[in-house]
């Protein structure tokens, strides 16, 4: 299983930020995974860890993310 936050699947996720797309496919898993970009558009950090997430750890322990990502 590819790692979540590869050089690959970051590569990935900037072009898709780059075109403005709300997200992409994973290429290992076929999910379709949301961009910073689309999850910075919702008002608050939902909670679900994302893989993207842009809101700050605070906002993550608010919602009740399961694992906190300090680099958004």
């Amino acid at each position: 299983m590819t790692d979540d936050r590869s050089p690959h699947i970051e590569a990935i996720h900037r072009r898709a930020c780059a075109a403005g797309e709300p997200g992409y496919i994973d290429p290992t898993s076929g999910l379709y995974v949301q961009t910073a970009l689309q999850l910075g558009r919702q008002k608050t950090c939902c909670g679900a860890g994302c893989r993207h997430c842009p809101w700050p750890a605070e906002a993550q322990r608010a919602a009740g993310r399961p694992t906190i990502r300090e680099d958004g």
